[in-house]
C-alpha cells in the first residue's frame, strides 16, 4: 500500500482504549475477556454442532453458520488488542496493523449486515411461502446470497481502505478508541477527507438500509401473514422470535448509527466507544443464545454430542 511522505512520518498509532480509571483496568480486563471467550465458544459450539448432525443442515443454519464465524472473527479483530493493551499497558500499533485492523473490521461488520438480511428473508419465505421454501430457498441460491455476501462486503472493506491509503497524517497519531476505527483516523488526517465522508455517507449508507429494508420489510410481511390465522399459540410464537431479532437487529443498526451517520462533539467520545462496545463485543456474544441455543433442534443437537462426547471418556 504506498504511502506519501507526510504521511510515512507516522509510523504507529497510540491506542488510548476504554475510558476508565486505572484502578479499573482489572475489572474491565476480566469482564471483557468472559465476554471474548463466551463469544468465541459459543459461536465456535454453533458452527461444530451444524457440521456434525446432518438435521441441521437446512439453509436456516447455513446462514447461521456464517453468522457464528463472522461474529467470532468481528471479535477476535478488536477484543485480543484491546485486552493486550490493557494488560501490558503497550499502546501503539503499527501503521500497516492499523490499517489492517480497519479493513478486517469493516468487512466482518458488513457481513454480519448482508448475513441478518438473507437470515430474515429465509424466514420469510418459510413462513408467508411454506409450500414454495424447498423450491425458492435451494442450495445454489443459498451459497450464492453467502458468496455473494462476502464479496461485496470484501469490496466495501477494500474501497474504504484504498481511500484512507492515500491521505497523509499530522503528527499526532493518538486514537482515543480501543481499536482503529475508520471516522477516528479521518479525524487525524491533514488531508481533504471529504471524498472518504462522501463515500461513507452514500456507499455505507445504501449497505446498511436496504439490509436493514430488507429485514424490516420481511417482518412486517411475517406479522401480517400470522395475524391473518387466529391462532394465540402461534402468534405469541413467532412474536417472541421476531422480537428477539428484532432487539439485536435494532441494537447493531442503531449503534451503527451513531458511530457513522451522526456526527458527535469530542464530549461524547464516550457515548461512541460505548456504542462500538456493543457491536463488537456484546452483539456477537448474544447471537448465540439469540439465534439457535434457544431452538429445539440445536438444543437436541447439543444434548446428542454430550452424549458422545461422555460414552467416548468413558
Amino acid at each position: 500500500m504506498r504511502r506519501d511522505n507526510q504521511s510515512s512520518a507516522v509510523s504507529e498509532f497510540l491506542l488510548l482504549g476504554l475510558p476508565n480509571w486505572p484502578e479499573q483496568q482489572g475489572m474491565y480486563y476480566a469482564l471483557f475477556l468472559g465476554m471474548y471467550l463466551t463469544t468465541v465458544l459459543g459461536n465456535l459450539l454453533i458452527i461444530l454442532l451444524i457440521r456434525l448432525d446432518s438435521r441441521l443442515h437446512t439453509p436456516m443454519y447455513f446462514f447461521l453458520s456464517h453468522l457464528a464465524f463472522s461474529d467470532v472473527s468481528l471479535s477476535s479483530v478488536t477484543v485480543p488488542k484491546m485486552l493486550r493493551n490493557m494488560q501490558t499497558q503497550h499502546l501503539s500499533i503499527p501503521y500497516e496493523g492499523c490499517i489492517s485492523q480497519m479493513y478486517f473490521f469493516l468487512l466482518f461488520v458488513c457481513v454480519d449486515n448482508f448475513l441478518l438480511a438473507v437470515m430474515a428473508y429465509d424466514r420469510y419465505v418459510a413462513i408467508c411461502h411454506p409450500l414454495h421454501y424447498a423450491i425458492i430457498i435451494r442450495k445454489e441460491p443459498c451459497v450464492l446470497l453467502a458468496a455473494g455476501s462476502w464479496f461485496f462486503s470484501c469490496v466495501h472493506a477494500l474501497l474504504h481502505t484504498l481511500l484512507l491509503s492515500h491521505l497523509s497524517f499530522c503528527a499526532d497519531n493518538t486514537i482515543p478508541h480501543y481499536f482503529c476505527e475508520l471516522t477516528e483516523l479521518l479525524k487525524l488526517t491533514c488531508s481533504d477527507d471529504s471524498l472518504n465522508e462522501l463515500v461513507i455517507l452514500v456507499e455505507g449508507g445504501v449497505l446498511t438500509l436496504l439490509p436493514l429494508s430488507a429485514i424490516l420489510g420481511s417482518y412486517v410481511c411475517i406479522g401480517a401473514t400470522v395475524l391473518r390465522v387466529p391462532s394465540t399459540k402461534k402468534i405469541c410464537k413467532v412474536l417472541s422470535t421476531c422480537g428477539s431479532h428484532l432487539f439485536l437487529v435494532f441494537l447493531y443498526y442503531g449503534t451503527l448509527a451513531i458511530i457513522y451517520f451522526f456526527p458527535s462533539s469530542n464530549n461524547s467520545q464516550v457515548k461512541d466507544v460505548i456504542a462500538s462496545v456493543m457491536y463488537t463485543v456484546v452483539t456477537p456474544m448474544l447471537n448465540p443464545f439469540v439465534y439457535s441455543l434457544r431452538n429445539k433442534d440445536m438444543k437436541l443437537a447439543l444434548r446428542m454430542l454430550y452424549r458422545k462426547v461422555v460414552t467416548v471418556t468413558k
